[in-house]
């Protein structure tokens, strides 16, 4: 199946110089041909709180969220490891994007970057995410498994990721995602 190719990124990060949001940065150059990226901020999302939707609607930033979701054919996290877990932040986005009606993350294949100044990589919060999207039935791309660790090793001070292995890594991440979700839409 050819024609263009969704991908939006979310990463679980809200600082300005997050390693997280730079490795999807690098993501935008490393795409396979025909595939489109878009990054999905979410620092402006509230907490999640049913109690923000007004007669079975969602506040306009959610609608937004999850409208870029179900326009996606996949979805590529990138997250740090807090305390053996996601962000809070991610993990109200994800919330928010699960409710129904309408569901958006069903069916469809994510991959996982985890980026950490600690040796590790960030893979003990990778598994949680794992989970969260079990629930969601997200198609997960179990590897390569991507974990940056040392950052500061691996970006510049632009904040550009100059590691090749883990740019090899990611590309194998990419043509997994596309891969899949063309198959599923088939």
């Amino acid at each position: 199946m050819s024609g263009a190719f969704k991908i939006v990124g979310i990463s679980g990060s809200l600082r300005k110089a997050s390693f997280n949001t730079a490795a999807l940065r690098a993501c935008a150059e490393l795409m396979p041909d025909g595939v489109t990226f878009e990054i999905i901020e979410i620092g402006h999302l509230p907490h999640y709180n049913e109690d923000l939707r007004v007669n079975g609607g969602f506040p306009a930033d959610v609608e937004a969220f999850r409208a870029k979701i179900a326009s996606a054919d996949a979805i590529l996290f990138a997250t740090p490891e807090y305390n053996y877990g996601v962000t809070g932040a991610l993990k109200d986005a994800i919330d928010w994007g699960s409710r129904p009606p309408n569901q958006p993350f069903a069916g469809k294949p994510y991959g996982m970057i985890s980026v950490t100044g600690g040796i590790l990589g960030g893979a003990r919060g990778q598994l949680p995410l794992r989970q969260i999207m079990i629930s969601l039935d997200g198609m997960p791309i179990n590897n390569p498994q991507v974990y940056i660790g040392n950052a500061k090793e691996k970006f510049d001070a632009n904040l550009n990721f100059t590691d090749q292995a883990g740019r090899d890594f990611i590309k194998q991440l990419l043509v997994k995602m596309v891969a899949l979700g063309r198959q599923l839409k088939k």
